[in-house]
């Protein structure tokens, strides 16, 4: 049964009209044109459809439409508009943290969630709240660099 969800996406209302279990993601990439989180495995074992709802890093291939009444969610869209989306993505294109790019959508929002709960992470908690995103590519490093770096330049400009 098609249903209208009202919800907050990159600090804009929305009304799309869809299934109330269809998955997120689908919402997002085929009925509002967003396609940034991306289908991997449909699992949530990868990480590549990673948003954040409501301040926690969230599975948009498998939270129904319904799900999200009255939610804010930000994809990875929304993150320019947002000091700590603006750190990681620059921190991320600094340190050439990726290398197919198909999964860092999912990376920069676990980070983005990560930092906007915890602004000075160390290693081991990057790595944790990382640790269910897949890179097949072996770009580990530079990513763990990035957020690092992310964390760096935010302290450098907090009052």
């Amino acid at each position: 049964m098609t249903t209208s969800v009202s919800f907050h996406l990159n600090g804009l209302a929305v009304s799309p009209d869809a299934d109330s279990d269809t998955p997120l993601l689908f919402v997002l990439r085929n009925r509002l044109g967003l396609k940034a989180a991306r289908f991997g495995c449909g699992n949530e074992e990868c990480g590549a459809c990673v948003v954040e709802i409501d301040g926690r890093a969230r599975f948009a291939c498998t939270t129904p439409l319904s799900a999200l009444a009255g939610a804010r969610l930000t994809t990875a869209e929304g993150l320019p508009d947002h000091p700590i989306g603006a750190a990681l993505l620059a921190a991320f294109a600094q340190e050439h943290a990726g290398q197919c790019g198909y999964c860092l959508s999912g990376i920069l929002m676990a980070a983005f969630v990560l930092l906007r709960a915890n602004p000075t992470p160390d290693r081991a908690s990057i790595i944790a709240a990382l640790d269910g995103n897949l890179c097949r590519c072996g770009a580990h490093g530079g990513i763990l660099r990035a957020v690092e770096r992310a964390v760096a330049s935010l302290a450098e400009t907090a009052p």
